[in-house]
């Protein structure tokens, strides 16, 4: 019998999930033994490192997965930490065989790589590629999201991930693996991560070109994003380093175009579509923001114009933008029938619950899914969860015995 409930309180624990790794304890090794004596289960844990910010969360619920076995009313837990050996041992597993430093973002990934990219800023792309990744989460995909606009970064805002002083958390480091922190179900990297302590919330990022592409090619490598179905990249406004700097890293990714009503704003969009597509990229659709709104009294306040949208979409769709993205851009499955057409995803209006959402850090798609702006959004999440990538032509990662 008590080998039996040691069994049980085992297994129970070892499904419980790491916050940051998201794979259950038992996979991680992380169970170090369990003993029962009586109705008192006495169990040992490691954590990865010291001081593991999820530890407390971690111990709570490994304590409440071992009291709900029948026939434990009392947990002893302990709590110890890997050793170096241990914690090689289990970035080699987390890598799946990778060297370090290599990036799992290449040609041959099942993962969908999407850069989220606009001409010109303050169309309020991170804001649409924040809501659009909590969406994708909310339909069960695993979503990962890289915040490239190292100059003007905002996402850890958009998404909660800050501190009372408007900070947001440094990834969790086990050795040369860093784990990117959690909202709404999204792991998030930006460089406002790594910004020195003592400096203001507000501080500058002032670095040139090869800094930049630095930090795109770390955050593409050294973070452990774990196996995704799709990779959102938001990218600096224009045609700067960072965008040839992923044109180059990621030659194969999707490209999808923010823009505003505005001709001022479409004009330079399509810029950015054609820059994406010189580097073998494949604009995949367009998305209008701030689109006219319907207000109380049932009149519309149109207050960028309108029609910008559909004349990105076409000028893309004419002059070449589509790109061609090489064998496995997503073709006609993911553009539908005409692969050269660019289609116009969704016409976001503007949105005062939007806005109330970037600045209290709670997405629109999760306070007000009925907000005609969270609807538009949740159009462009299911065109992207309806079309993962493609595997035509590309050899999978297992080998037959």
């Amino acid at each position: 019998m008590t080998g039996d409930l040691s069994a049980a309180v085992r297994a129970a624990v070892g499904a419980v999930t790491d916050p940051e790794l998201r794979r259950p304890l038992a996979e991680l090794d992380m169970v170090r033994g369990v003993e029962v004596d009586g109705t008192v289960a006495h169990v040992h844990i490691a954590l990865t490192i010291v001081g593991c910010p999820a530890a407390d969360r971690i111990s709570r619920e490994v304590t409440d997965a071992a009291a709900s076995v029948p026939g434990i009313d009392e947990v002893d837990l302990s709590v110890g930490v890997m050793t170096p050996t241990e914690r090689q041992a289990l970035t080699e597993r987390l890598r799946g065989g990778r060297a370090a430093r290599q990036m799992p973002f290449g040609p041959d990934s099942l993962t969908r790589v999407v850069a989220v990219t606009s001409g010109k800023g303050g169309v309020g792309k991170s804001t649409l590629t924040a809501n659009l990744a909590v969406a994708l989460a909310a339909r069960g995909l695993a979503v990962g999201l890289i915040d490239a606009d190292v100059h003007g970064f905002s996402i850890p805002a958009l998404l909660g991930l800050t501190d009372d002083d408007g900070r947001p958390p440094a990834p969790t480091r086990i050795d040369d693996l860093m784990l990117p922190p959690v909202a709404y179900g999204v792991k998030t990297i930006s460089i406002g991560m790594f910004l020195p302590r003592d400096q203001p919330a507000s501080a500058a990022v002032a670095w040139r070109g090869p800094m930049l592409h630095r930090t795109v090619s770390q955050f593409l490598t050294d973070v452990f994003f774990g196996d995704l179905d799709i990779l959102l990249i938001d990218m600096p406004p224009g045609t700067g380093d960072v965008a040839i700097s992923v044109g180059q890293l990621l030659p194969h990714a999707d490209v999808l175009v923010v823009t505003t009503p505005q001709t001022a704003a479409s004009d330079v969009a399509v810029r950015s579509g054609l820059v994406a597509a010189q580097t073998g990229q494949r604009v995949i659709g367009v998305v209008e923001n701030m689109a006219a709104m319907t207000l109380p009294d049932g009149t519309t306040l149109d207050l960028f114009g309108s029609g910008g949208g559909a004349a990105v979409a076409a000028a893309l769709s004419t002059t070449g933008g589509a790109g061609t993205g090489g064998p496995d851009a997503g073709g006609a499955d993911a553009a539908g029938p005409d692969a050269g057409a660019v289609p116009l995803l969704a016409s976001v209006p503007l949105s005062p619950a939007l806005r109330r959402g970037g600045d209290a850090g709670v997405p629109v798609v999760v306070a007000e899914p009925t907000d005609p702006a969270a609807v538009q959004i949740a159009r462009v999440a299911d065109a992207l969860a309806m079309h993962p990538r493609g595997l035509a032509r590309r050899p999978l990662p297992f080998t037959p015995r």
